[in-house]
């Protein structure tokens, strides 16, 4: 585990593996800690012939601040820094749900940084869409009221109906503590409030590939199709999956995103 100093955080990062091609830098989405934000057991299949660098923003477990509010651009600068920390060079990057506008940040506003972008399940922009706005404002009152509540509503909308009848009761009813409605969380859900990129988008100038998936009912695929078609020259795959892709369609997943970040020759 390595730190790096971003204003008043200390963020706190890994590296696992080795290759000679950029490293790969997956950044998290809304969640304090557990398998989100640790990537379950995802990263490691990446690094295979390449470096995997995993971060906690600030709000997640194991990196500290001062506890205050959070922008999409302050994020951004703790993933900054960690690239610049490393000292891996141009990184390919990988952001999720939330990481998705915060990565989408990095490359726009150092794509000396970025060899390629990878946006999974993101979104542009939450004020003027009602669904997000009206989603996210529910879990702040569950995440205050009714914490119990806020877990079983993040399992509803994170995976979808198919995924969570396959893993049963049991296995729903353990998914459920993954996201406990911690400060930490919180916070990202507040900021989840603020998301707009809108503006960023058009200075993206590295590869990008968009995921979407089919069945997501936190982040609704159409966001994913309109980050696709507000990146000039991007590509765009679609999962048939719940918006927590990496679990319910591992293989798919790595294989989609391994193929965009390395070509295959003929």
């Amino acid at each position: 585990m390595a730190t790096v100093t971003v204003g008043t955080a200390l963020v706190r990062y890994d590296v696992e593996g080795s290759g000679a091609g950029p490293a790969l830098l997956l950044v998290h989405g809304t969640g304090s800690g557990g398998a989100v934000v640790n990537w379950g057991q995802t990263a490691p299949r990446f690094a295979t012939g390449r470096t995997v660098i995993t971060l906690d923003l600030s709000g997640a477990d194991r990196t500290v601040d001062d506890g205050g509010p959070l922008t999409v651009e302050s994020l951004a600068a703790q993933v900054i820094a960690v690239i610049e920390d490393a000292g891996t060079g141009p990184v390919d990057l990988l952001g999720f749900s939330m990481g998705s506008p915060v990565s989408a940040a990095v490359a726009a506003l150092r794509p000396d940084l970025v060899h390629r972008l990878v946006l999974v399940a993101g979104w542009a922009y939450t004020e003027g869409d009602e669904y997000l706005r009206n989603l996210f404002t529910l879990w702040q009152r569950l995440g205050e009221f009714d914490p119990a509540g806020f877990g079983r509503s993040v399992t509803m909308t994170g995976f979808s109906r198919g995924f969570l009848n396959s893993v049963g009761r049991e296995g729903v009813e353990a998914l459920i503590p993954n996201m406990p409605p911690t400060p930490g969380t919180l916070r990202h859900v507040a900021l989840d409030l603020e998301v707009d990129i809108r503006a960023l988008l058009p200075r993206i100038t590295a590869p990008t590939l968009v995921v979407g998936c089919a069945q997501d009912a936190t982040v609704p695929v159409e966001n994913s199709r309109e980050l696709h078609a507000a990146i000039g020259g991007s590509a765009y795959a679609e999962i048939d999956a719940g918006h927590v892709v990496f679990f319910e369609k591992e293989d798919e997943f790595v294989e989609t995103v391994t193929d965009f970040l390395v070509p295959v020759r003929v």
